[in-house]
């Protein structure tokens, strides 16, 4: 579990984060919405350990962060920024493999349970296809789903991803969310997702966490979001809100 205690940061004397309360619990999946610049990605990069706070505290499994090593932590917490690290001349299964840096080290060799743990991984997000192709030969979609595929390999018990959405058309959207909202379930993982649209949001999420200007503005089950009134305090433009015709979630209407 994450618990994030009057965490804040900032920098040159702006603040990016305001003093934030949150928890964050395994085996459900969060989606930290806000226009652009509210703070989403800082959240992220706090939980992730890519930046220090400036003030507050954030406690892993009761445990600061500034307590656990690196290797350990990257047993228990995967990341992904939002802009993806060179994957040149790297088949799918070499990327894949890359997952086990936590486990076996930069140069250690590949033991049978990292095999193992890579070959789980690549059959969970259904990868076999893409398994020996180059992975910037991919579609965006296919992409995706093999660095999801590293993420799982690493086994941790959370993953964090800043706008992994953010390239893909509206078909590969859903196919990663309905894919991260299923592995959630069946690994009793923790995930939290920076996500641009709310519906995608209000659909494959447990809970919304919305921020405004750096602060914690509500969070909750999308239920408790999705109204005309708490959609204009997240966003400050006007939207309709009504039933999905097919489905049981709230849908935005601008």
């Amino acid at each position: 579990m994450f618990e994030m205690k009057a965490a804040s940061f900032a920098v040159n004397g702006r603040q990016l984060l305001q003093p934030t309360d949150l928890r964050f619990e395994q085996g459900q999946v969060y989606g930290l919405i806000g226009h652009n610049g509210s703070g989403k990605s800082t959240l992220l990069k706090l939980l992730a350990r890519q930046q220090p706070m400036s003030g507050g505290e954030i406690l892993f499994d009761d445990k600061p962060l500034s307590d656990w090593g690196n290797r350990d932590f990257a047993r228990q917490v995967a990341y992904l920024p939002q802009h993806l690290p060179s994957a040149e001349n790297l088949t799918g299964r070499e990327l894949v493999e890359m997952g086990r840096y936590p486990w076996r080290g930069l140069l250690g060799r590949m033991r049978e349970e990292d095999h193992r743990q890579v070959e789980k991984a690549i059959e969970l997000t259904h990868t076999e296809p893409f398994a020996d192709r180059l992975v910037d030969t991919l579609s965006g979609g296919e992409r995706g789903r093999v660095w999801l595929a590293m993420l799982l390999a690493q086994e941790s018990r959370f993953i964090l991803l800043d706008e992994p959405l953010a390239a893909l058309d509206v078909a590969h959207q859903m196919e990663v969310l309905t894919l991260v909202k299923q592995l959630s379930r069946q690994l009793n993982l923790g995930v939290i997702i920076v996500i641009h649209d709310i519906n995608m949001a209000s659909r494959f999420c447990d809970q919304l966490v919305a921020l405004h200007t750096g602060r914690l503005l509500i969070h909750g089950e999308p239920s408790r979001i999705m109204t005309s009134e708490t959609l204009q305090d997240i966003y400050g433009i006007p939207m309709e809100v009504m039933r999905h015709p097919a489905h049981a979630h709230s849908i935005a209407i601008i």
